[in-house]
């Protein structure tokens, strides 16, 4: 076995290192997108928005959120030429704001990450539970759907990453074919003709529109996945910031464009009422009335294995971040452990499905006692994917700030849009988004008022931000060796 030396850290052995670039640009894009669940975020996240808000403007709300976002890109893949982490968020934050705010940031991430992607395995178990009764008569307990889930995705997440890659792909081009049947249907049925209604701003810019931004950022949470994998991808100058910016565009293009399609197929005066009656079920129930029963129930297939797509990307993205702070000694450094057959990070991924299966068995055992079959719904999914949102949204603002500082010493290579202007605007946008999240959450987590659980989940996002820097200013005291390494791994040359 063959050693790397640091000058800040003892030998990192080749069972320590990612493996071999694989990732070209059209793979990341795909594992990207699967992040965002296309056709989970169309029949599920637009028909809640509509229905929870009231407002008309929602497919419009999906173009706003890509503006700014494609702002935070611009630096993102200007940065990303320059660092080549797994641990994405955690090195920006680091090598613009500091190291102590980046161990801050890393652990936030670790809780986020793990939130969102251990909350869509409730939406998973509720999905696939229902469809089991429904087909087949069979009474399956949503938890035990859930561990379905889990195994496989434990198993993919062992595995090298273009396996997952190719997986991804084939799931996310099927979602796009469903979805973009349902919008040509939506839009031959429209019994209100068509119109743009929809995309005017009066119906988005209106009492709600900062909840209707709130739900809406959450179909885009995963698309800053790209620099995880910069250790990974073929050109770590070039491919995960290329990917970035074409992922925001699909993403932004593609959810306005069907969300706008929906509200052509339901009417614009109606579509707020029938999405309030029939909910996630919308999309599927305007198929069962004009479209033939296999591909109903292709659809709900496929909205089975977005979920599987989603948990995966996630699934990937915690590991990389368990690899990336065991490498350098934040964390245990048998978190750093890697397949020395397929160079994935083995550790991270076992870690990350020992935590989703003690948390599936907490809710399971909690929500023994419920009549209620949305229990996984309304709890495990709303809750954790809510909290998620919280700390991606505030590490995205961090990570704007992050890229002015470090991208200061590059004057001569970068323009004045590139390392303060973009940045700068995409910071005072999410940083507003940020606030509307915390003024909104109450709505987002389904309370009727405050309650507990409205300062309760996003202080379990914050607080280990808290115990991360002051971790790191005792590293800093105790360990400087260690200190100092923080955030240099994976570096090239």
């Amino acid at each position: 076995m063959t050693t790397v030396s640091s000058p800040h850290h003892a030998p990192v052995t080749t069972a320590d290192q990612l493996g071999a670039r694989r990732i070209g640009v059209p793979s990341l894009v795909f594992m990207i997108i699967a992040a965002s669940a296309p056709l989970t975020v169309v029949a599920g996240g637009v028909p809640s928005n509509f229905a929870v808000t009231g407002l008309l403007g929602i497919p419009l709300s999906f173009l706003v959120l890509g503006v700014v976002l494609l702002l935070f890109s611009i630096g993102y893949a200007a940065m990303s030429q320059h660092v080549h982490n797994a641990g994405a968020f955690f090195a920006y934050i680091a090598k613009g704001l500091g190291k102590s705010a980046g161990v801050g940031a890393s652990l936030v991430a670790l809780v986020a990450y793990n939130a969102m992607q251990i909350g869509i395995a409730g939406m998973f178990g509720f999905v696939l539970s229902s469809f089991l009764e429904g087909q087949f008569g069979l009474a399956v307990p949503w938890w035990a759907c859930a561990l379905v889930a889990w195994v496989l995705v434990g198993v993919l997440g062992v595995n090298r990453v273009d396996l997952s890659a190719k997986v991804l792909g084939v799931i996310v081009a099927l979602e796009f074919v469903i979805v973009l049947v349902y919008d040509l249907m939506g839009l031959s049925a429209a019994p209100e003709g068509i119109s743009a209604d929809g995309l005017l701003p009066d119906q988005l810019f209106a009492a709600g529109v900062g909840a209707a931004l709130v739900f809406s950022i959450a179909a885009f949470m995963g698309f800053e996945s790209g620099a995880i994998y910069n250790e990974e991808v073929k050109d770590p100058k070039r491919t995960a910031g290329r990917a970035t910016v074409i992922a925001i565009i699909l993403i932004a293009v593609f959810y306005a464009f069907s969300a706008w399609a929906m509200t052509m197929a339901e009417g614009p005066s109606n579509v707020v009422a029938a999405s309030q009656e029939n909910g996630p079920d919308l999309m599927f129930v305007f198929l069962a009335e004009r479209g033939p029963a296999w591909f109903m129930d292709l659809a709900n297939i496929m909205f089975m294995t977005s979920l599987i797509a989603a948990l995966l990307a996630f699934h990937n993205i915690v590991a990389r971040y368990f690899f990336a702070l065991g490498r350098e000694r934040v964390v245990p450094h048998w978190l750093a452990r890697t397949s020395t057959r397929t160079g994935a990070p083995v550790a991270g991924s076992l870690a990350q499905s020992g935590l989703a299966l003690i948390v599936l068995i907490v809710f399971a055992i909690s929500g023994a006692g419920s009549d209620d079959p949305l229990f996984p719904v309304v709890t495990l999914f709303t809750w954790l994917t809510n909290m998620g949102a919280f700390g991606l949204v505030l590490l995205m603002a961090l990570t704007s700030l992050a890229v002015v500082g470090y991208l200061r010493r590059f004057e001569h290579e970068y323009s004045v849009w590139t390392r303060m202007i973009a940045p700068g605007l995409a910071a005072i946008g999410l940083i507003v988004l940020f606030v509307m999240i915390i003024l909104n959450f109450s709505v987002l987590i389904g309370a009727e008022g405050e309650s507990v659980l409205s300062w309760l989940l996003p202080v379990l996002v914050l607080a280990p931000g808290a115990i991360g820097t002051a971790w790191a200013l005792w590293l800093k005291s105790n360990r400087p060796q260690t200190y100092a390494g923080i955030a240099t791994g994976g570096e090239l040359g």
